[in-house]
């Protein structure tokens, strides 16, 4: 964990409540070595969710660009509009 906390912007009481929701949801596994506790990643969950990830993706990719294209129409729009009414 320490090693964590110097790596990220959070301190120690934070890694330690993320670790613990990783572990809950089976993302981790934790082997108590000593006074350490050692984590590693598992990485079926992970593959499970980027499989989930993708489905939706597949999705929604197309009508998120679509939404964007209309956004940058409705800005071009307004731009013109406010430099042919400037004077």
């Amino acid at each position: 964990m320490g090693e964590l906390v110097d790596v990220v912007d959070i301190g120690q009481s934070g890694v330690s409540r993320q670790l613990a929701i990783l572990e809950d949801a089976d993302f981790v596994v934790v082997r108590p070595e000593g006074r350490r506790r050692l984590y590693s990643l598992r990485p079926q969950p992970f593959r499970e969710l980027s499989a989930f990830v993708t489905a939706y993706r597949a999705i929604w990719e197309p009508r998120l660009d679509r939404m964007g294209a209309e956004l940058e129409r409705r800005r071009r729009k307004k731009d013109w509009k406010r430099r042919n009414t400037d004077g």
